[in-house]
Formats: C-alpha cells, sequence, structure tokens
C-alpha cells in the first residue's frame, strides 16, 4: 500500500480528499496515515509517519509548501502539490523546492490516485497546462530569476490579491474570494503596485501576462 499524509489548511478540504481517494482507490491501494494544516504540524506528521507521498497544498502558516520541503531534506518521502493555484511562479517554485509534481484542486478522484501511485513509483506528474509552465522555465523562455525577485517582494496575501486583481475580478469579488473586506483588499492593491512600481491595474495585468503569472 502507498502511504499518504494529506496537508492543507482547510479542515473540510482535507476530509473532502481523504473521503474522495477512499472511494475512488481500489482496497488495499492507498493507506491515508495523517493529515496536517500547516508546516509544522506537517513536518512533525510526516517524520512521524514516513509515508511514500505527501499531498501538499502550496500555500499554508507557517512558510508553505516550500518550507515543509526544505526542513524535510531529501529523504525517501515524494511530494505532489495540490493547489488550486496554477500561476507559473508557484509551479515552478515549488518544483524547484522538490516536489516530483503538481495537479490542481480541479483532478478528479480516480486522477488523483493514478498521480499518487506515478509519483510514488518516481514519476513526474503535471496538470497537461501546467507541465507546459516547467518545460518553458528549463527551456529558459519564462526568466524564473526575475520573476522571483519581482515576487519575493509581495507578500503571500498581496500575492493572492495581485493574481486574481489581474485576471479581471473586482474588488468586491476578491473581497469575497479571500474572506477579507474591500478595504483591505484596496491597500493590499496599493501595496503591489507601490512595491512593483505599476501605476494601474490595467498594466498590472500586462506584467502578470508577460511573466505568465495568470
Amino acid at each position: 500500500m502507498t502511504k499518504v499524509v494529506i496537508v492543507d489548511d482547510h479542515a473540510m478540504f482535507r476530509a473532502g480528499v481523504r473521503a474522495e481517494l477512499q472511494s475512488a482507490a481500489a482496497p488495499g491501494v492507498l493507506d491515508i496515515v495523517a493529515d496536517a494544516e500547516d508546516v509544522p504540524t506537517a513536518v512533525a506528521v510526516i517524520r512521524e509517519h514516513r509515508p511514500d507521498v505527501v499531498l501538499l497544498d502550496v500555500h499554508l502558516p507557517g512558510g508553505g509548501g516550500i518550507e515543509v520541503m526544505r526542513q524535510l531534506g531529501h529523504g525517501d518521502t515524494k511530494f505532489l502539490a495540490l493547489s488550486v493555484s496554477d500561476a507559473a511562479e508557484d509551479v515552478i517554485g515549488t518544483i524547484r523546492g522538490g516536489a516530483r509534481g503538481y495537479v490542481t484542486k480541479t483532478i478528479t478522484g480516480p486522477e488523483l490516485v493514478a498521480a499518487i501511485k506515478r509519483v510514488s513509483e518516481g514519476d513526474a506528474v503535471f496538470s497537461p497546462r501546467l507541465a507546459g509552465f516547467v518545460l518553458d522555465a528549463f527551456a529558459g523562455s519564462i526568466e524564473v530569476a526575475a520573476v522571483d525577485e519581482d515576487l519575493d517582494r509581495l507578500t503571500e496575501r498581496e500575492r493572492e490579491v495581485m493574481r486574481l486583481i489581474a485576471r479581471g475580478y473586482a474588488y468586491k469579488e476578491v473581497a469575497k474570494e479571500l474572506f477579507i473586506s474591500v478595504k483591505t483588499v484596496e491597500t493590499h492593491m496599493s501595496s503591489v503596485l507601490r512595491k512593483l512600481q505599476l501605476s494601474s491595474r490595467h498594466e498590472l495585468t500586462r506584467w502578470a501576462s508577460d511573466r505568465r503569472l495568470l
């Protein structure tokens, strides 16, 4: 059996993934040994259970999925990112951090079971569109260093606001999506524009599009 740990900061999502995997996997295929909601808990649980595969969310309290992999180093456990984000910087950064694959949360139960098995066997697995980001990064058509340098100026929340605004969301829609107030969205947006030296959301959309962050 493939031992699996689920790491995500939303309890309902963890429960949903567990139920979906148990429903989709044939008996004796997967053993979901534990779950965790933040970086310290994830590191402790993984060290205790030594799973074959960790389903790892990219954005977590305490430093994100990359911090989990950094603290654990290169052991036998393999990491498969399972995230709502399909932004190039998240995909590339997570793979550079040590993940063997990256799939989005639109994946079906049977597809996720198959992805877990493939990663456990040493394969690299990506949702089709995301594979292109990785290939482009290694081919040099995405300037990864420049993307990282710009994004390092932004906090995690500012990145979330930036992506949604650049995709055309209204402030009210961003507020609803991120469970924050419209005023907070406005504050984050002002900070993003200042840090990136941009003057409008139109420029922000073009900036994000040029870097394949949408």
